[in-house]
């Protein structure tokens, strides 16, 4: 039976901007995509550790080395430019996945690995 496991999780990143002009999505520097495994598209659950909100969207890749996580679209007015949040992939596996882990600081420089 396949069941969902998390296999991909940005922790305590800080939104540096939000546009609620934008086409919806949620830009993340590629360096930051990699280090984690995340895909160009991905579906992603975005968990506020501020405001408490949670929402789904989509992966778009942003410059690399610029720590900038940019909130776009409605998503925008449920997240906002200052949070902390949780960004978070999950997939499907027959068996339990080791998921790729990074605590950021308040710029989105990598921290550590997760536990």
């Amino acid at each position: 039976m396949l069941q969902h496991f998390l296999k991909s999780k940005l922790h305590r990143a800080m939104v540096t901007h939000s546009d609620v002009e934008y086409e919806g999505s949620i830009e993340i520097p590629t360096d930051l995509m990699e280090a984690v495994g995340l895909g160009e598209g991905e579906k992603v659950l975005v968990a506020s550790i501020t405001s408490g909100n949670r929402l789904e969207t989509y992966v778009q890749p942003g410059k690399p080395g610029t720590g900038h996580i940019v909130v776009n679209g409605g998503a925008a007015h449920r997240i906002k430019q200052g949070e902390r949040v949780a960004i978070m992939a999950f997939g499907l596996s027959e068996t339990p996945v080791k998921a790729r882990k990074l605590v950021l600081d308040e710029r989105n420089g990598i921290v550590r690995a997760g536990r």
